[in-house]
């Protein structure tokens, strides 16, 4: 193959063991990593952090587009090698489409509603219906009793 060549750190040793976490600096300073420490096991009850609804962040927009997209294309009973081609798309980029693996840029948005027959200003407002049902919050004007 060829020879190893050994380059010489341009970093000092001691930035290096303050940038890592403790396992990665015993390992880049070449000595054995301290075992990680053990903690009991809690419930999501103990846990004193646990998410909550205001914490918990929403669904991310790829995924809220790719259900969309999907739910129309069952809707319509098509197939993803039916929408794919009249798109112009893979069927695989299309399935990772629908399950919000990719973020798609807007025109191939635009080709897979085209090939439903979905407007991007319909396919955009049912995304946001979707969005705004997962938020929780109200969506219209709200009266609180004094």
């Amino acid at each position: 193959m060829g020879e190893v060549i050994a380059f010489r750190r341009t970093r000092p040793q001691s930035r290096i063991a303050t940038d890592l976490s403790p396992a990665r600096r015993a390992a880049a300073l070449g000595a054995k990593a301290p075992p990680a420490p053990t903690l009991p096991r809690r419930s999501a009850m103990q846990m004193p952090h646990s998410p909550t609804a205001e914490t918990r962040p929403g669904p991310l927009w790829r995924e809220v587009a790719g259900g969309v997209l999907r739910a129309e294309r069952l809707r319509q009973r098509r197939t993803l090698a039916q929408v794919a081609e009249r798109a112009g798309m893979s069927v695989q980029y299309l399935s990772e489409l629908e399950r919000g693996r990719k973020e798609a840029s807007s025109e191939m948005l635009g080709a897979a509603c085209g090939s439903l027959g979905l407007g991007l200003g319909e396919f955009a407002t049912r995304c946001a219906r979707v969005l705004t049902a997962a938020s929780g919050r109200p969506s219209g004007p709200l009266l609180l009793a004094a």
